[in-house]
């Protein structure tokens, strides 16, 4: 059977966001003090919120960095952001409802997705401070739920490319799906040792939209 609903993890599930990741955690490390990542560096290291990622980084400075990030992306994301590819002929084919659940703060979330023309195709977009707790918690993925008047099940499917989506899914009660290999996340198995193997996995967006016949 389709599926009843769609929720989508954000960055580099719809959207190659990489770029712009890149560019503002630089700049925010050379007002630190601190050296630069590489792109490999950057999937590799980049997955949870900052608020559980930057306090490591960045010590008692962290809400600062948190502010110069947030800046520098809000500067510099719109001209990377780009669509991965097959996934826009999905959102727009797909018959029924659709949200946006991202460990990205909602202001900015929220215009990217402006940015690109897709507002129509979702319901709620979820950042990582509209709920009571970001990913792998489940409560972004039920506050989004709760929004578009559906319940937890596992015909609603959650998709996204990293171990914190599966782990948040599963807690969530619905399918976990994987959207691409997880290489920035260790690949298939490493997910598989964190008790965050999905459900169903797609290699590509093709895959899945034959799988949902659109």
């Amino acid at each position: 059977m389709p599926p009843e609903a769609l929720l989508w993890d954000w960055d580099n599930t719809l959207v190659d966001a990489w770029g712009g990741i890149q560019a503002a955690l630089n700049a925010t490390f050379a007002e630190h003090g601190l050296p630069a990542w590489s792109q490999e560096e950057t999937r590799a290291r980049v997955r949870g919120s900052m608020q559980e990622s930057f306090p490591p980084l960045f010590g008692a400075n962290w809400r600062t960095a948190v502010g110069s990030f947030r800046a520098h992306h809000r500067a510099m994301q719109l001209a990377h952001l780009a669509p991965l590819p097959g996934v826009a002929p999905i959102l727009a084919a797909y018959p029924g409802p659709q949200a946006v659940v991202s460990n990205k703060e909602g202001a900015p979330l929220r215009r990217e997705v402006a940015h690109l023309g897709w507002e129509p195709h979702f319901g709620v977009m979820v950042g990582a401070d509209d709920a009571a707790a970001a990913k792998p918690d489940p409560a972004p993925i039920w506050y989004a739920l709760e929004r578009l008047g559906l319940k937890p099940s596992p015909a609603i499917w959650y998709i996204g490319d990293t171990a914190v989506d599966m782990l948040a899914a599963k807690a969530a009660g619905v399918t976990a799906v994987l959207l691409g290999d997880a290489a920035h996340d260790g690949g298939i198995a490493e997910l598989a040792k964190r008790a965050a193997d999905p459900h169903l996995h797609f290699v590509t967006a093709d895959a899945l939209a034959i799988r949902l016949g659109v």
